[in-house]
């Protein structure tokens, strides 16, 4: 199958070459097509010129998306390059490559639609768990997504994700923009489609700063729930 790694990239001058170089590696050790895109998000650091001059594949945005609109873009990409299996892969080097075989195996074993590489799950767990405050905040999280779906999702904020052909094409009609991964979540599981978590390692971000500091994350936990249970709220049209 043809497997896209999606890759939102904001101000990642520290991280986002290698995090390229790292992908670029891991392709000449596998036996599947594989290709990469990075979603500049309209960066203000030296994101662009260091995509442009070491000439990574990327697409520039004239303004700053977000990350629901940057994976977006990404998903509209692989749908009109006839990619059968999307991945967001983050750009601070957080997520490891030789982890996406294991993520990527349910959908191409047609046992599953979204896979959501987890840190929680599995006998080998990820180096990488993350702070207190914030395995607390996806803990209430997750309590919300299964009061609203009935299904237990243990890393409800995990980036590292990968999509059927058919996710992709609904990804690509409407994707959330403010708290993208638990929401879309929500809406996969309502429409019936197949969510499953693999285990996947992690690391700590090899440079620039979080969106989500310790002390956002209270109302970055309220708000997150709260916009689950209005996603479990709405009709879900195809």
């Amino acid at each position: 199958m043809k497997t896209l790694l999606v890759i939102p990239a904001y101000n990642e001058e520290d991280s986002i070459l290698q995090t390229v170089q790292s992908i670029q590696e891991y392709q000449r050790t596998i036996d599947f097509e594989l290709d990469y895109v990075v979603i500049n998000d309209g960066s203000k650091d030296r994101t662009q010129e260091i995509l442009e001059t070491n000439q990574l594949h990327h697409v520039n945005l004239v303004m700053n998306l977000g990350i629901g609109g940057a994976v977006q873009t990404g998903y509209k990409y692989a749908l009109e390059n006839d990619f059968d299996i999307a991945v967001q892969f983050d750009g601070d080097g957080q997520h490891d490559i030789r982890s996406l075989a294991v993520l990527i195996e349910p959908i191409v074993k047609g046992e599953a639609d979204l896979t959501v590489g987890s840190r929680f799950v599995g006998a080998n767990r990820s180096e990488f768990q993350t702070s207190f405050m914030r395995r607390f905040g996806i803990n209430v999280i997750s309590f919300f997504i299964k009061l609203v779906t009935g299904k237990k999702i243990y890393d409800t904020t995990s980036g590292y994700r990968a999509a059927s052909r058919k996710v992709i094409q609904a990804f690509a009609r409407r994707y959330p923009v403010k708290y993208p991964e638990p929401e879309s979540i929500v809406h996969m599981l309502k429409r019936k489609m197949r969510v499953q978590e693999q285990p996947v390692n992690m690391f700590e971000r090899q440079g620039g700063e979080s969106s989500i500091t310790p002390i956002k994350s209270i109302r970055y936990m309220a708000e997150v729930s709260t916009a689950i249970l209005v996603a479990g709220l709405m009709k879900e049209n195809d």
